[in-house]
């Protein structure tokens, strides 16, 4: 018996207009969630595709506008996903943003909006959460973050900022609230073909790093995997398996991992 069955949850999902949010909300929805699929645009057509899904009720997929870069725009979605739903069983802080580069030449408003988005949005979705889950002594807390999150994003420093405090949030999440009933799942994918990995060719720099770093993923088989990591409460999504034998190596000899992460920079950068 799965841990948590998907079957008649309330699912709210963020950055769902398109790639891995999109396939997280045809995903759950196809095990019998009742979705809310939320970004700055798509996320309606998201939601009306799955309405004439057979079986299904009409209001059990809905779109939603949702600015998760400011306090107000994460409390207007919890708001406006429990009025839509009656509550919040499981939410999916997916929404992201792949920009900068180096320390000097990235503009300090690209590195507040990847804050703001990539962490804080976290924070303020949890904010509004928690006090139903608490009272409840249920709910579940999910996040994209990436394998930047646990290595390193060779040429853009937000990103593996950013990305690591996503990681250390989930963590924080499970330890502090685990025992409240409240279950945390992060995932940490390397490339998958989405938008924001080939825009990262031009915007990040480091872009095309992640593409000779192992496969490229297609966003529905992700989506695949981490709702089966769900079913089952594991914390950590690892699409490509090989992301934990590069945090092995990390963490038993962090020089030797430093040393090729130059080495891949030169080879690929030219750095």
């Amino acid at each position: 018996m799965p841990t948590m069955d998907l079957q008649g949850k309330n699912v709210v999902v963020t950055g769902a207009g398109r790639g891995i949010g999109e396939a997280l909300v045809r995903e759950f929805h196809a095990r019998g969630a009742r979705v809310v699929a939320a970004d700055l645009a798509g996320a309606d057509n998201v939601a009306s595709s799955l309405l004439g899904a057979a079986g299904r009720a009409a209001g059990d997929a809905v779109g939603m506008v949702a600015d998760v870069s400011t306090e107000n725009g994460n409390r207007a979605l919890v708001e406006q996903s429990i009025e839509a739903l009656g509550h919040v069983d499981l939410f999916f802080a997916n929404a992201g943003v792949g920009l900068g580069s180096g320390v000097i030449e990235t503009p300090e408003d690209d590195w507040e909006l990847a804050m703001n988005v990539n962490v804080h949005a976290h924070r303020w979705a949890a904010k509004y959460l928690l006090p139903d889950w608490l009272d409840r002594g249920e709910g579940y807390f999910c996040s994209t973050a990436s394998a930047a999150g646990l290595l390193a994003q060779i040429g853009s420093g937000p990103y593996s900022v950013t990305k690591r405090a996503a990681v250390a949030f989930a963590e924080y999440m499970a330890i502090t609230y685990g025992d409240r009933g409240v279950k945390v799942t992060c995932l940490c994918p390397q490339g998958v073909n989405t938008r924001m990995l080939h825009a990262g060719d031009d915007a990040m720099p480091g872009g095309n790093v992640v593409k000779a770093a192992g496969d490229v993923l297609e966003p529905a088989d992700v989506a695949t995997e981490v709702a089966d990591t769900i079913e089952r409460d594991g914390f950590f999504v690892l699409p490509h398996p090989e992301v934990a034998d590069y945090m092995r190596l990390k963490a038993d000899n962090p020089e030797r991992w430093l040393g090729g992460m130059r080495k891949l920079q030169r080879t690929v950068m030219g750095g």
